[in-house]
C-alpha cells in the first residue's frame, strides 16, 4: 500500500479533516452492564482508534424511550449512561479518533408483545406486537432528539441514525413492513420516508448545523436478505433527496457485499448510486476483506476466509473514480485492531484475519432473524 491509494488520502466530512477513508461501524460487543458502557468498551473503541481509524461509530444504542429494546447486553443513550459514554468519546478522541453514537430502536424484531412498529409486522405475513399511534410516534422522535442531544453533551462529533437491517426506522421505509394508510405508509416512498425524515429534522434543529448527522440505511433485512427499501434508482433518489433536505451530512449504505452491483447493468453499488442521486458523502461497507457476509457469519456460524488483496484493490478502483468516499470496515476490525496501520504500512501478511470465535460469548436474541430464514418442512 502507498502513500498514493486513495485509501489513506484525507476526506472532509462536516467539520471533521480525516485523514484517511475508514470508518469503524456499530458493532455490538457484549461490554456494556445495565446499558452503560463498561471502561472496556472505552479501551476497545481507542485501540481501534490507535490502530489508524479516525472515525468510530459507537455500537448501536437504545434511544431514550421505554419501547426501545429489550436486549439484555445492549447499551442506551440517556442521561443515566451520559457518563459512560462520555468516557468512549474522550478515550477515542485522545487515541486521534472522532466519535459519533448510533441511535437505534428495534422495533418489530423486539421479541415479544409489546414491540412497537409502523403496522405491527416484522415482515409480510409475520406480525408481532403492534402499530404504532401517532402519538407514540411523536414520543419515539422526541427520544430520538433527546439521545443525540446526549450525545452532543458528551462531545460526540455527532450522531447515526440506523434506519437499516430490520429495525424501526428501517421498518418505516420498507413497504413490506409498513402499510400505514395515515400519510406515513403504504406504496409511496415519500411517504414512508417521512417519519425518518422528521427524526433527522428535530435532531438537526436541537443540536445545530455543526453537528454531525450520519444515517444508516439498507436494502436488505436481517430478516429478509432479498428485500428493497427502493425498488428502482427513481425510488431511491426521492428517498435520499428527502433526507438530504431534513439535514443528514452522509449516507452509511449497508450492503452484505460492497463489491456486489446494486442493479443489473450499472457496476455501482449502493454507495455508488446513492452519492450519485443524492450528492452527500457516502459510507460503503460489506464484507470488506473478507469472503463471507455477516449475517451468515452470525447467525449460521460458517467459516470465513480473507480476501484482504482483492478488497483493497477494489475499493481503490472504486475510490479512484469517486463511487463513494470512505469506507466501514467492520468484522476486520475485530480480529486485528491494527488493520489499517497495517495496510498502510504493507503488511498486510501479518493481519490477523477475523474468526467466528471473536464474536465471544455475545448473547443477542435473533429468534425472530432466525425464523425468518429457517428452511420450511
Amino acid at each position: 500500500m502507498t502513500d498514493r491509494s486513495p485509501l489513506f488520502t484525507p476526506f472532509r466530512l462536516g467539520t471533521l479533516d480525516l485523514p484517511n477513508r475508514f470508518v469503524m461501524p456499530a458493532m455490538q460487543r457484549g461490554m456494556c452492564e445495565n446499558g452503560s458502557p463498561k471502561p472496556e468498551l472505552a479501551a476497545y473503541y481507542a485501540r481501534r482508534a490507535q490502530g489508524g481509524v479516525p472515525l468510530i461509530i459507537g455500537e448501536s444504542s437504545a434511544i431514550d424511550h421505554p419501547s426501545a429494546t429489550i436486549q439484555p447486553n445492549s447499551s442506551w443513550l440517556t442521561a443515566r449512561t451520559q457518563h459512560a459514554w462520555a468516557r468512549c468519546v474522550d478515550a477515542v478522541r485522545e487515541a486521534g479518533g472522532q466519535m459519533l453514537l448510533q441511535l437505534w430502536h428495534e422495533g418489530a424484531v423486539r421479541n415479544d408483545d409489546d414491540a412497537l412498529s409502523p403496522s405491527g409486522l416484522v415482515h409480510p405475513g409475520k406480525a408481532n406486537g403492534r402499530a404504532m399511534t401517532r402519538e407514540e410516534m411523536t414520543a419515539i422522535g422526541e427520544g430520538f432528539v433527546r439521545s443525540a442531544r446526549v450525545a452532543r453533551n458528551v462531545g460526540a462529533a455527532g450522531v447515526e441514525v440506523h434506519c437499516a437491517h430490520g429495525y424501526l426506522l428501517d421498518q418505516f421505509l420498507w413497504h413490506g413492513s409498513n402499510v400505514r394508510e395515515d400519510g406515513y405508509g403504504g406504496a409511496d416512498i415519500a411517504d414512508r420516508v417521512r417519519f425518518p425524515a422528521e427524526i433527522v429534522r428535530a435532531i438537526r434543529a436541537e443540536c445545530g448545523p455543526d453537528f454531525l448527522i450520519s444515517l444508516r440505511f439498507s436494502q436488505w433485512k436481517e430478516v429478509a436478505y432479498d428485500a428493497k427499501v427502493a425498488a428502482d434508482p427513481v425510488e431511491l433518489e426521492r428517498m435520499v433527496t428527502t433526507l438530504r433536505e431534513a439535514g443528514v451530512d452522509v449516507l452509511h449504505c449497508s450492503t452484505r457485499r460492497f463489491w456486489e452491483a446494486e442493479w443489473a447493468g450499472d457496476g455501482k453499488n449502493l454507495a455508488g448510486w446513492v452519492k450519485a442521486l443524492s450528492g452527500l458523502p457516502t459510507i460503503t461497507v460489506g464484507s470488506v476483506g473478507l469472503d463471507t457476509d455477516v449475517m451468515t457469519t452470525f447467525i449460521e456460524g460458517k467459516n470465513l476466509a480473507s480476501r484482504i488483496p482483492e478488497a483493497m484493490a477494489e475499493l481503490e478502483a472504486r475510490l479512484a473514480v469517486g463511487e463513494f468516499d470512505l469506507v466501514a470496515v467492520g468484522r476486520a476490525l475485530i480480529g486485528d485492531p491494527d488493520f489499517v496501520r497495517k495496510l498502510e504500512c504493507g503488511d498486510r501478511e501479518t493481519i490477523r484475519t477475523f474468526a467466528r470465535a471473536d464474536l465471544g460469548s455475545l448473547e443477542w436474541d435473533t429468534s425472530i432473524i432466525e425464523e425468518a430464514h429457517r428452511a420450511p418442512a
